[in-house]
């Protein structure tokens, strides 16, 4: 390393050119690189799906799902297989394992489909298959609302999908809420006895008149003539004057008999923004693109179109996503500038300005040669990249600190500054490697975390190596040349001199103020380094015993003040779409009258195996500013008390959920291949959670029974009449949603239109069904003389996971209620409980996530623990040192408990839990290079009570400086405050800091503890290791020691 460094200094010119080089394309690079709210990652999920008209729940679970189930679970790699069967459709959600070839799964898979096909039944729709994506989930979502007229909307919808899709950045854009158009023939049921008209003969009539005619071309002796028989319907008139029959002398026409309209189907949900008709259009982008540059075309190519609309259109964005990137980029940059400051006061106050420049110019200088290396890579910054950097902020300093305090020390001295800084360079070279090599072994497992989670997370590895293996070069290259340079010998008064002397060569005894004051301190824990170890063994039992009696428990992801909040409102009975739509309407005129609330999005809708099937409607409240309102909790309760009164339904309040799971936080899946074991079985498990308490908005999948009406034929007397069970369907039809029989493309549109054929909406309804006669070769019969109709239970979407049925129970928990305590509280009443023979339980979701990462985490701990060790062990060549330093790792993590049981927060278990595996790479550095300065002086001859107290004189400042550094650079996310330099703003308690306050809290709370007992336990370890050198081995040891093996 040594030549490396005297290579450096022999080319100083190019070294600082390369730092300058760094520095301008790190912050091209800064700035070029894409920005997304999460990475792109490859999810392990494929969604098959089918359908058959008219089958029911129970039947697609025989006939569609089933048969799927046993050939897609023979598949490799498959983890997990979810399937729901419902009125008409049937899917299968399959799960692999997470980092596996994606590709060779989606083969395997429609290999498997192509198999499967021929079990289905013959009707079934063809098997679709496709693969989950992140970077298919919308980036933000425009909705266009205004007292227009539907088609009017609809048009300024297909305009802005269709410019918004020639962005470079933009992918898709799906309109929601958008219904399709049709042309409408209403006939009324007399007019087929009127005029004695089959449905067929309808039917056959438009599709005979909307033909294209090939008619081709006649060769004459005038030349050669095209001929044209225009024969396709081209407007509504068109079908108003085709013929439907002649009576005599006259022709009936359509015109005469039918009402013929350009309308829109059925709806199947409605929204509404603010009271107004709405359609929203989400926007996906490209892989690769720029989430803020993206968004931000969009939004100037919506504001350009606006111009052309009526004054009437609204225009509100929701879940823009930009502005958590763009808060997150904020708080970074606020870190890091912030960060500098207060370093560079800090060494300002004791080396110096231009020792201070030096250390602050590692931090930039780390920082942009990580971003550097991520976009080399082909990275983007993303959440998990930027909480990544700001993790590593206050790690960037120590090896410039430890270089440039010893550099100015030999500066003081007398050597000359680039003597000096090589001399710092070379001297801590190998101390700063280990201490650096101790901080990536940390992160080096967590390389390895696997699950979907371990794809997401394994971005902060990355960072954190790549920007601390650039802080090694920082503190060893750059920062030594540069202060070779720039450096200057400070001025010293004769006291602080003396200081100098007596720490370096003299007696540490006859040092004065703070730093002799420390050595004395020092002095009677070396000589009595039993007692001391005792002392702080007792601190260390006394916090943990303390944690566990007064602890706050733990917890899994920080909570977060949400930006917006979700009503959903839940009903189990056959309710149609306008009687969903006047219950929503009901809680959405309570919801305007709340002053927090800035926009209400409503959507009323028919479930269909989108979501839950009691979910009648969900409502979307956009809040005002965080400082501007009560908390989300407060709200939420009041929320719940004001909308409880409502008959007729359910209501949910739901705040926006952190981390990688976005359910609700209480997930247990009861299991059973016996279905008319689980309505028990859910009342069993509900009963308890009663009795516990703490639990809010509990819900069930179970199928949601219903109400359908099954027509029977009794062919034997249908065929007296020379009916069928054709002739049947199409008045069935004729009553819902009619029958289509061409289609049309009208001049003002691109696309075709059906033609349908229906009867009007007064005459669709049961009791006409009941009474409709059907036109027959013996006439018009009633339907009643060869059919009944038989009501009976309709069972709703069935759920299946991994071949057996399930019924999930999901609940939230009331404010000031740990899930994990909930969760543990239900696990053992249901250890207790008398659950139906057959029933099995599991816990999925936050209770699963948390389990997985605590697991991970610990090993993840473990692992870097032996890597430390072997580290160390290396550096040192002794067990008993390396011990010294890795029991500082433990009594970091007693400042971990104690500064919770100061705050009363609980111990997050992934902030807190990466917050202590930072910590522990942190903690070991500043004892690596104390033990390391007392083995050289060990080695230059002075005694073991002099090298220990001459040790701590002379890295007391060091350590302090990188101690202080660390965690002032934290402090604001520690107390929530942040420092914004551009709006000179300082903001506390903003939603974007809660983000950093358990990670930071965890290593300022550790490395403070640690700091102490580093400075005091470790050089008393060192003297008892001495010690204990001089115990007289037993003779029966000191006779192993003697012999040696034979030859």
């Amino acid at each position: 390393m040594n030549a490396v460094i005297d290579a450096a200094f022999s080319r100083t010119r190019v070294v600082i050119m390369a730092l300058v080089a760094i520095l301008a394309v790190g912050a091209y690079a800064y700035v070029a690189i894409p920005k997304e709210a999460n990475p792109e990652v490859p999810l392990p999920l494929v969604f098959v799906t089918t359908g058959l008209d008219g089958i029911s729940p129970a039947d697609a679970e025989d006939l569609l799902v089933k048969p799927m189930e046993t050939e897609f679970g023979a598949l490799e790699n498959l983890e997990k297989m979810t399937a729901q069967a419902g009125q008409g459709f049937a899917n299968v959600q399959l799960e692999f394992t997470a980092g596996g070839d994606i590709d060779d799964a989606l083969d395997k898979v429609r290999e498997a489909a192509d198999r499967v096909e021929s079990e289905l039944p013959e009707d079934a729709r063809d098997l679709t298959i496709v693969e989950i994506n992140t970077s298919l989930f919308p980036i933000i979502t425009i909705v266009l609302s205004g007292p227009l007229p539907e088609r009017a909307l609809n048009d300024i919808a297909d305009t802005v999908q269709e410019d918004l899709e020639a962005l470079p950045g933009v992918l898709e854009i799906d309109i929601g809420g958008q219904r399709d158009e049709f042309l409408e023939v209403l006939i009324d049921p007399t007019v087929f006895q009127t005029y004695n008209l089959s449905f067929d003969e309808i039917v056959g009539q438009i599709q005979r008149n909307n033909r294209l005619i090939a008619a081709g071309a006649i060769q004459t002796g005038g030349g050669r003539i095209v001929l044209k028989v225009p024969g396709l319907i081209q407007n509504v008139e068109d079908v108003m004057d085709m013929p439907v029959k002649v009576r005599g002398d006259a022709v009936v026409t359509f015109g005469d008999v039918a009402t013929v309209r350009r309308t829109f189907e059925d709806p199947d949900s409605f929204a509404r923004i603010d009271g107004q008709p709405a359609l929203s259009l989400e926007v996906t982008k490209r892989s690769g693109a720029n989430i803020i540059d993206t968004i931000a075309q969009v939004k100037a190519r919506i504001d350009a179109l606006s111009q052309d609309w009526p004054d009437a259109v609204q225009v509100t964005y929701l879940q823009d996503q930009s502005e958590q990137v763009e808060t997150l980029l904020s708080d970074l940059e606020a870190n890091v500038i912030a960060a500098i400051i207060l370093v560079m006061v800090v060494v300002v106050f004791a080396l110096g300005l231009r020792p201070a420049i030096l250390v602050g110019l590692a931090i930039p200088g780390a920082f942009l040669s990580g971003v550097i290396a991520l976009w080399a890579f082909d990275y983007t910054m993303n959440v998990i990249v930027l909480f990544a950097l700001i993790l590593v902020v206050g790690m960037l300093v120590d090896g410039a600190i430890v270089t440039v305090e010893l550099a100015d020390r030999k500066l003081q001295e007398g050597m000359d500054r680039r003597a000096a800084y090589a001399f710092g360079a070379k001297r801590m070279a190998w101390p700063i490697i280990a201490s650096t090599a101790t901080t990536l072994s940390v992160f080096f497992p967590l390389l390895f975390w696997t699950g979907t989670t371990g794809e997401f997370m394994k971005f902060l590895p990355i960072t954190v190596i790549l920007t601390l293996f650039a802080s090694l070069f920082m503190a060893l290259i750059f920062i030594p040349v540069v202060g070779g340079v720039i450096g200057k010998r400070q001025p010293q008064s004769a006291r602080g001199k003396a200081v100098l002397h007596a720490a370096e060569l003299g007696d540490p005894r006859d040092i004065g103020g703070a730093t002799g004051a420390y050595v004395r301190v020092l002095e009677w824990a070396i000589l009595r380094p039993g007692t001391t170890l005792l002392c702080a063994v007792g601190l260390l039992v006394a916090t943990f015993a303390a944690y566990a009696e007064f602890g706050r428990g733990v917890s899994f992801f920080p909570e977060i003040e949400p930006e917006f909040m979700r009503v959903e409102l839940r009903a189990r009975d056959n309710l149609s779409i306008w009687e969903r739509d006047a219950l929503v309407r009901a809680v959405e005129a309570r919801l305007q009258g709340y002053d927090e609330v800035e926009t209400v999005y409503a959507r009323a809708q028919l479930a269909e195996g989108r979501q839950d099937e009691d979910t009648i409607g969900v409502i979307q409240l956009d809040l005002i500013d965080w400082d501007e309102r009560r908390t989300a909790a407060e709200l939420g309760a009041e929320l719940r008390a004001d909308l409880g009164d409502i008959p007729g339904i359910d209501i949910e309040v739901q705040t926006a959920s952190n981390g990688p799971n976005q359910g609700k936080p209480i997930n247990l899946q009861l299991r059973t291949r016996s279905p008319d074991k689980q309505a028990a079985a859910v009342e069993t498990v509900m009963t308890l959670m009663d009795e516990i308490g703490g639990f809010t908005d509990v819900t069930d999948t179970r199928p949601l029974p219903g109400v359908e009406v099954s027509i029977q034929v009794n062919r034997s007397e249908a065929a007296r009449y020379g009916a069928d069970v054709s002739l049947l369907g199409q008045a069935v039809q004729l009553l819902t949603q009619g029958i289509t029989v061409t289609d049309y493309r009208p001049d003002d549109t691109d696309g075709e239109l059906d033609i349908r054929v229906r009867f009007p909406r007064e005459e669709r309804s049961l009791a006409e069904l009941n009474t409709l006669r059907v036109p027959t070769p013996a006439g018009l019969v009633p339907i009643s003389n060869f059919v009944t109709f038989e009501p009976s239970e309709r069972v709703g979407t069935i759920r299946r996971i991994d071949e057996a049925r399930v019924v999930t129970i999901e609940a939230d928990v009331a404010p000031g209620v740990l899930v994990a305590e909930q969760i543990s509280a239900l696990r053992g009443a249901l250890e207790g409980a008398d659950l139906p023979d057959g029933v099995t339980y599991s816990f999925a979701g936050e209770a699963q996530d948390q389990q997985d990462a605590a697991q991970f985490l610990s090993s993840a701990f473990v692992a870097a623990l032996v890597l430390m060790v072997l580290i160390l062990v290396i550096q040192f060549n002794s067990f008993f040192q390396a011990a010294i330093v890795m029991s500082a790792i433990i009594f970091s993590i007693a400042g971990v408990l104690l500064g919770l049981l100061v705050t009363g927060r609980p111990f997050g278990i992934v902030m807190g839990g990466i917050g202590v595996i930072a910590l522990a790479g942190i903690v070991v550095n500043n004892n690596i290079v104390l033990i390391d300065t007392y083995n050289d002086l060990k080695r230059q001859g002075v005694q073991s009570l002099e090298a220990a107290l001459r040790t701590g004189a002379q890295r007391l400042r060091p350590v302090l400086l990188t101690s202080v550094t660390t965690a002032l650079g934290l402090m604001p996310m520690v107390i929530g405050v942040k420092l914004d330099f551009f709006t000179r703003e300082v903001v506390y308690g903003a939603p974007s800091t809660q983000w950093w306050t358990e990670l930071s809290s965890a290593i300022v709370g550790g490395l403070t503890v640690a700091t102490v007992l580093t400075l005091v336990l470790s050089p008393a370890m060192l003297m008892l290791q001495d010690r204990l050198a001089q115990v007289r081995l037993p003779e029966f040891l000191r006779g192993l020691k003697r012999s040696k093996p034979a030859r």
